[in-house]
């Protein structure tokens, strides 16, 4: 359920986000309580609460007194742009630094990516994933992409 090799809190606070980012969580709605997050997770509230706190930090979640954590207007849009960065960081750049070593000119780039994409579109039907608490961030990604062949980035 947990990647073992990230803090537990920064999982939690990205599964928060997840839902935040997918709509499941919209803004302005009530977030889950540290003791809701520790009971589903089985985690010590302390954990939950320091992945909570983390989002409070960021802007992404706030506190209404007496009441419990609300998503903050603005943080699906601030997620989004965040995670788009840290694709473009992850994926993007290294993908353009080896078209560069191929000699590739964007065409031929654009051509490969619509090319692949109409082969995932033939292939068969990939589970999505649901467990959001083990997504990688994009320093893991960076890690994970580094150790895959071409054929499966």
């Amino acid at each position: 359920m947990f990647d073992q090799g990230r803090p537990l809190f920064l999982q939690i606070a990205e599964s928060i986000e997840d839902s935040i980012v997918d709509g499941s969580l919209e803004e302005e709605s009530k977030a889950p309580s540290t003791n809701e997050l520790s009971t589903f997770h089985r985690i010590n509230p302390a954990t939950a609460a320091k992945g909570v706190s983390e989002l409070v930090e960021r802007g992404i979640l706030y506190k209404k007194r007496g009441i419990g954590m609300f998503v903050a207007t603005g943080a699906r849009e601030r997620l989004v742009d965040e995670r788009t960065q840290g694709f473009a960081h992850a994926y993007i750049s290294p993908l353009l630094a080896e078209a560069r070593r191929l000699r590739l000119g964007p065409d031929d780039v654009i051509r490969l990516i619509t090319e692949h994409g109409d082969a995932s579109d033939r292939a068969e039907p990939v589970a999505e994933q649901t467990d959001h608490t083990d997504r990688a961030g994009p320093a893991a990604r960076d890690d994970q992409a580094a150790h895959r062949s071409p054929q499966e980035a």
